[in-house]
């Protein structure tokens, strides 16, 4: 879901029936009827084909299709590549994707659900019942947000008759999920998008990034010995003027290192390039203290958080654990929690004090990253004001007519099994972040502070 933050990474998967392993060359253990633990998916794997369809308890509609591109690998139309593995038994299997951090949970089943053998009706309140279900079935947080969502549709369902046009279908379900302030939510027909951000927070946008990048490099790093732009602009990394022992990593996303459609693998490949580059031999001995700065991210991949973090650490440890919904009536039943490991990397590494700045728009795999790097041997320090506060996947559900719901499912856990949802990861030091002040008397008060912090534990 490209279109509502650059960071929330969505699963789409792929297409057909299963074939009798007789008639297909390239029939797998894994080809027949899958049943994924949460997120309302049901998918057919058939030889060369992975297809998804998306479910409720009124509705089932295709997803997209894959294509085989290896053993038990598929690639979807994104670059995503796809990995289904067998579980302990013919009953079970489980899907991962390389951009993403974890894993889903397959269960056999014999036949497609009975809504997915027969059309779905596309008029407005087909519509409104499978948005309204998506929402009821897979959303955990609307009692940690106050909302009743079986009121909201009490209210909202008499609107809709086969009269309702799309443009007062679109109005009527962004009206629905305002009350939600989920950066992670939104409604979608086409180019038109509704969603917004936490209160008090703006999302992140390319002039926005400009802006920050032009005031801190102005600002903050005039002078610097060293200083280089890596990955598309999205990784600055510069030695601090004025000491040969602090160093400054800007990373304004998870995502954008290359044109929009390279795979996440070459995404992958530019970050190792610029890490290569930045994190030398010489440079994780020099420095006695890394500001991090996270403060305008507009998220991306997971999978690459985690990866930054592995050239941070010299002793594995766990970023967090991740979990799904996966009950369509009870919000409090949850998929296993998976614990998400940082191994580290090899060749050099820092592992020194680290000081992280983030504020509101430090979002999804930003925000990810930074819960990765709370568990963190060796000492690490939030700055700023506290992250948005949305770290799950998001699921695309198509809508009948065209429209498309999205929504997140999924809790990143903290050591004590709680989440940061809603009011975003906190900081140990509160300070100002790019306000209208800030920028008017050319103040950076969280970087001062960051500075200060690290001359001082160094």
């Amino acid at each position: 879901m490209r279109t509502v933050t650059a960071t929330a990474l969505t699963l789409t998967l792929a297409a057909a029936a299963a074939t009798p392993a007789a008639a297909n060359p390239h029939v797998s253990s894994t080809d027949g009827l899958w049943r994924m633990d949460g997120y309302g998916i049901v998918l057919s794997l058939d030889g060369d084909t992975f297809q998804e369809f998306q479910t409720t308890s009124v509705s089932c509609l295709k997803g997209d299709t894959a294509r085989r591109t290896g053993p038990g690998t598929y690639t979807n139309a994104f670059g995503t590549v796809l990995t289904v593995r067998p579980g302990p038994n013919k009953n079970r299997a489980s899907l991962g994707a390389d951009s993403s951090v974890g894993h889903r949970t397959l269960r056999r089943i014999h036949a497609l659900p009975a809504d997915c053998t027969r059309p779905t009706p596309k008029d407005p309140r087909t519509a409104f019942d499978v948005f309204w279900h998506s929402f009821a079935e897979n959303y955990p947080f609307f009692a940690a947000k106050g909302i009743d969502w079986q009121a909201t549709r009490d209210r909202y369902r008499p609107k809709v008759d086969q009269d309702t046009t799309r443009e007062e279908l679109f109005a009527l379900l962004s009206d629905m999920v305002r009350p939600l302030y989920d950066a992670h939510v939104a409604v979608q027909d086409g180019d038109r998008v509704f969603a917004q951000v936490r209160p008090g927070t703006e999302l992140p946008t390319e002039a926005m990034d400009t802006k920050v990048k032009k005031f801190i490099g102005e600002r903050d790093l005039k002078g610097a010995p060293y200083r280089q732009d890596f990955a598309n602009g999205r990784i600055t990394y510069a030695d601090l003027p004025g000491s040969a022992h602090q160093g400054y990593l800007r990373i304004s996303g998870m995502a954008g290192y290359l044109p929009e459609d390279a795979p996440y693998a070459a995404h992958l490949a530019e970050l190792d390039k610029a890490l290569d580059t930045i994190l030398t031999e010489d440079r994780t001995q020099r420095l006695k203290g890394l500001i991090i700065d996270l403060r305008i991210n507009g998220g991306g991949s997971d999978a690459l958080g985690i990866h930054i973090a592995e050239r941070l650490t010299d002793k594995p440890y766990v970023a967090y654990a991740k979990r799904a919904r996966n009950h369509p009536t009870d919000p409090a039943r949850h998929t296993r929690p998976e614990p998400i490991r940082v191994v580290p990397a090899d060749g050099p590494r820092y592992t020194g004090p680290i000081a992280v700045l983030t504020g509101g728009s430090t979002i999804s795999a930003g925000e990810t990253f930074t819960q990765a790097l709370i568990n963190r041997p060796g000492g690490t320090i939030r700055i700023g004001q506290p992250t948005q506060g949305v770290f799950s996947d998001v699921m695309e559900r198509k809508l009948p007519g065209g429209m498309a719901a999205i929504l997140p499912n999924e809790e990143f856990l903290n050591r004590s099994g709680h989440t940061y949802d809603g009011t975003g990861i906190p900081p140990h030091l509160t300070e100002p972040v790019f306000t209208k002040e800030e920028f008017a008397k050319k103040r950076d008060s969280a970087f001062d502070r960051a500075v200060s912090v690290l001359r001082n534990d160094g």
